[in-house]
């Protein structure tokens, strides 16, 4: 009988020791790699011989870049497609494609509209399936994050977040994975944009010490760390309506003021200053963004060798 494929759906369905190893070899990798050029393979060249294929049905500049150096400096190779180009956007079933493109290639990240359409993939593939964001979530971008407050020197265990605006896919994602690294998450979202709660009361049962304060200064008083995200993501059609209801949630100078004075701001990008955050916090000496996005690519190395050596 064949081995199980790894793969890296939700943070939700990966123990607390895989997550930390996970994280910790994105650690090493960063630093083995010093004075490389970018396009450089790593010494140890893991995945020489493999190939992801990427799946695009939303549009990426971190997700895309990242992915494909990463298997640069494993030493593999990749095929990117968007959907569209594939017959999968001409009504090709998600079940057949998974079969054919686990005869081709060793491994499939995809960007995808449809959480359901990731975990039907999974469920047909003979080879690992990574989340590369879908409507409920994107565990990739809370592993660079998570180790980008690592490399400014935070301990996890303990640490307060604070999620300020919508409790959108990349906020669930904080939500999977606090039981598994012990951090204390607060989410300060309006009333009709927050996570959903039955995610919340399973991460909970799991251990999670996960609060919903709709304040945001009082989400932020003491905090570690204040994390923000678009207002207005792909697909949606209510800009207007959502640019009003959260307006009184936007990452300034003077909610900064109530977390800690040597608290970090987090974003996954893109940010439009003036909106979610304010150019002075985004641009000021609390932000790590770029370091964050940098990250994608060190973390997502660890989980491509945390799906493919483990299959």
């Amino acid at each position: 009988m064949s081995k199980q494929p790894k793969h890296f759906l939700s943070l939700a369905d990966i123990s607390a020791g895989d997550l930390r190893a996970i994280l910790d070899e994105a650690h090493a990798r960063k630093k083995a790699r010093a004075g490389l050029p970018k396009g450089a393979a790593d010494k140890d060249a893991p995945l020489a011989g493999h190939v992801l294929a990427m799946l695009f049905e939303k549009s990426s500049t971190r997700t895309r870049f990242s992915f494909e150096i990463a298997m640069r400096q494993l030493g593999g190779g990749s095929i990117t497609t968007s959907a569209d180009d594939m017959q999968l956007g001409r009504g090709e079933s998600v079940e057949d494609t998974a079969k054919v493109l686990s005869r081709f290639v060793d491994a499939v990240m995809l960007r995808s509209n449809s959480h359901q359409d990731l975990v039907t993939l999974a469920q047909n593939s003979a080879v690992p399936i990574i989340n590369g964001l879908t409507d409920y979530n994107h565990p990739c971008q809370i592993m660079a994050d998570l180790q980008t407050l690592e490399e400014r020197g935070r301990t996890l265990k303990g640490l307060t977040l604070a999620w300020v605006g919508d409790g959108n896919n990349v906020a669930m994602s904080y939500v999977n994975a606090a039981s598994g690294f012990g951090y204390k998450l607060r989410l300060s979202c309006p009333q009709d944009y927050q996570v959903r709660g039955q995610d919340i009361e399973r991460a909970r049962a799991n251990g999670a010490d996960v609060e919903l304060i709709e304040n945001p200064q009082e989400a932020c008083a003491r905090a570690d760390v204040v994390i923000a995200d678009t207002w207005v993501s792909m697909g949606d059609k209510d800009a207007d309506q959502r640019m009003r209801d959260l307006a009184d949630y936007q990452v300034n100078e003077d909610l900064m003021k109530c977390a800690n004075t040597d608290a970090l701001f987090l974003h996954c990008l893109p940010a439009h200053r003036g909106e979610e955050v304010s150019a002075a916090v985004i641009d000021g000496p609390q932000s790590c963004v770029f370091d964050e996005a940098e990250n994608r690519l060190h973390a997502q190395k660890a989980v491509l060798t945390y799906c493919l050596q483990n299959s």
